[in-house]
């Protein structure tokens, strides 16, 4: 393994800056959604736009050595023109440098879901013009802070903003047309590997990556249907990003499946297909929090489901995929969950580890895992043993993983403080250090930040 290992902590722009309207920032998809449909919006959020100097110095007290921030397109790029407001660039450097200041290393991803709502409005990811206008920024991006960061990432979880948005009908801008679901995906895709381009020609220091919300897949059986169940949701959840970011093509028989079930595929034109093949990333960030386990598609329309209602919701979350697989998450009755019901499996980070690191050599980050829970700040400082033994778990695995020959080279609590959880609004809560939303968005470090520190500098730091 090469270099120092990084142990850090990760944000996104739109869930912990506020300021949703200042110093030049116009409105971005997720301002106007919430906005209209008059929900719990991330206006103010963490305030982390005012405060930042003051994070990452707690960040730097907490023993971190590294931070995993975005970047707020529509607070940096003014309008389809490509003007640039240089107030955005700005705040952005003064983070940077405060990052330094700190002995913090900046791990800076270019989008993480806040598109510009002038870019929405001419048809978002379902128009291949805003990966043009993805290339353009990051182009801004990457020559202003040239030198200043060495780890770039292009997206955050494609997966999440093209299947909750175009799929579900989740996430703005709130479609469900399976078909759209297919442009959108080769339209992030084709946009990710032109900022690869753009990278790699204007000669970058550093490297660049992508984020992928990766989910562990698991048959509930070694019959052959299920092991055809596990290959569909394997390229549904995770390969058509990491194949197509890594080795530069979508998986075969991914592309087979969609155009035997009709999809039109005439969106990906030749040249652009080589493009995305000669353009693959340097590295591999993975977003894990629990696996997933299918079962074969017994019937029914495609129908993925969200849990935005909280703590302890007890209703129907079959989710089906049409002709692909079955979701048997409810299944496994044996496993352990949070209060949203997600899995406790942190066996799957190692596996998935090893997965990955058998399909592609290069680098990979560990760049979200975390626990979110309901928690009460406003009586003394939170007890979240909970998170402690999550992460401990976790943290075990991947060192196991480091321990087969994975070169695994960073790991990322989510979150450094409580934000805003997109949906889930605040009430869910994984920061480290709790956010007293209600009195001025006060600091108070909870018992897992100070646990982390210690497990750092006693242990971790030496692990290469």
């Amino acid at each position: 393994m090469n270099g120092k290992m990084l142990w850090g902590s990760a944000t996104a722009s739109y869930q912990c800056e506020g300021a949703w309207n200042e110093d030049g920032k116009v409105e971005s998809m997720w301002d106007h959604y919430l906005h209209q449909e008059n929900l719990e919006n991330g206006d103010v959020a963490s305030d982390h736009y005012h405060r930042f100097r003051e994070d990452i110095r707690q960040m730097a007290e907490g023993g971190q050595n590294a931070y995993r921030f975005s970047l707020s397109w529509p607070r940096i790029i003014k309008n389809e023109s490509g003007e640039i407001n240089e107030k955005g660039l700005d705040f952005y450097r003064q983070m940077i440098d405060a990052c330094h200041e700190n002995g913090i290393e900046p791990f800076v991803t270019c989008y993480h879901w806040d598109l510009p709502q002038y870019l929405e409005e001419k048809g978002g990811w379902l128009n291949k013009a805003t990966a043009a206008a993805f290339q353009h920024y990051c182009e801004v991006v990457f020559k202003a802070f040239n030198g200043l960061v060495d780890h770039w990432t292009t997206f955050n979880e494609p997966k999440w903003f093209v299947f909750s948005g175009y799929m579900s009908g989740n996430y703005p801008p709130c479609h469900k047309n399976p078909q759209e679901v297919v442009n959108a995906a080769f339209n992030v895709m084709y946009a990710n590997a032109l900022a690869v381009k753009s990278f790699k020609e204007l000669g970058i220091l550093g490297s660049i990556g992508i984020v992928t919300s990766y989910q562990t897949i698991y048959g509930i059986d070694d019959s052959e249907a299920c092991q055809l169940a596990f290959r569909n949701a394997d390229n549904y959840c995770n390969n058509w990003i990491i194949d197509t970011a890594c080795s530069g093509a979508f998986p075969s028989d991914m592309v087979a499946k969609l155009a035997a079930e009709g999809f039109d595929l005439s969106i990906a034109q030749p040249e652009e297909l080589q493009l995305i093949k000669n353009n693959t990333v340097q590295f591999l960030g993975m977003n894990y929090y629990s696996p997933q386990f299918v079962k074969p598609y017994t019937g029914g329309e495609t129908d993925v489901k969200v849990n935005n209602l909280g703590k302890n919701y007890k209703g129907n979350m079959r989710t089906v995929v049409k002709n692909w697989f079955e979701v048997a998450n409810d299944d496994m009755t044996e496993l352990p969950r949070n209060d949203w019901g997600m899995i406790v499996y942190p066996q799957g980070l190692r596996e998935g580890l090893r997965r990955n690191s058998a399909k592609f050599s290069g680098p990979i980050y560990v760049t979200e895992n975390g626990f979110g829970n309901y928690e009460d700040v406003h009586n003394g400082p939170v007890h979240d043993q909970y998170r402690i033994e999550y992460i401990r778990e976790h943290v075990r695995y991947l060192l196991k993983a480091q321990s087969d020959g994975v070169d695994v080279r960073g790991y990322f609590v989510w979150s450094p403080f409580d934000l805003y959880s997109w949906k889930n609004g605040c009430e869910k809560r994984y920061g480290l250090v709790a956010v007293d939303f209600d009195h001025g968005c006060k600091r108070i470090p909870k018992d897992s930040y100070y646990w982390y520190r210690d497990e750092i500098a006693s242990n971790w730091l030496d692990v290469r």
